[in-house]
């Protein structure tokens, strides 16, 4: 399949996840809501544990972003879990963070805080997750069916130029999430 329709697709479950996202923060489930607030509570402990060298602040948001993304890579073929769950929570988080936000603040410092390394950091998340979709359908269809493993190698390899790419655009992310972010919004 072309790589265009599993952008689509992992376009999809993100949006998914965004509605997911409202309707946790509008309705509050209990449940729910407690793990959506201890990941922001966890995310402000990293933050301060961090200091403020923006050099190490740098590298620990690419090393983080990146070790997801592979890993979801690594982990897609076991029925494509990972990444379908990376699509939906990380959505989900963002919108229910997002609304908290524009709560507290504006929809303005919501757009600063997210725009200058989103640009970047949704793409790469999109494509990489996109890249895991399609490789753990591959191998899936692989297992299945002996006379695929031709179309393993290549969908790998395809698949993994994706991968790179969307490490690529990582650095980009935690460069303006590092630098410009932090200016924006204060």
């Amino acid at each position: 399949m072309r790589f265009r329709f599993w952008v689509f697709i992992a376009t999809g479950l993100f949006i998914i996840g965004i509605l997911a996202g409202i309707a946790i923060r509008n309705t509050m489930p209990v449940d729910i809501a407690d793990v959506f607030s201890g990941q922001e509570d966890a995310l402000s402990n990293i933050a301060t544990s961090l200091g403020t060298s923006h050099v190490v602040i740098l590298i620990f948001i690419y090393f983080k972003n990146a070790l997801a993304l592979v890993f979801s890579f690594l982990f897609s073929p076991f029925l494509c879990l990972v990444p379908i769950l990376a699509l939906l929570f990380n959505s989900a988080f963002i919108s229910y963070i997002s609304i908290e936000v524009i709560q507290k603040k504006s929809l303005g410092f919501l757009l600063a805080g997210v725009l200058p390394h989103g640009i970047f950091e949704i793409p790469a998340l999109l494509i990489g997750e996109a890249a895991s979709l399609s490789f753990g359908v591959a191998v899936i269809i692989a297992v299945f069916s002996r006379g695929r493993r031709d179309y393993l190698r290549n969908s790998f390899k395809e698949n993994f130029k994706y991968l790179l790419i969307s490490l690529a655009l990582l650095g980009p992310a935690a460069i303006m999430e590092t630098f410009v972010t932090s200016l924006v919004i204060k």
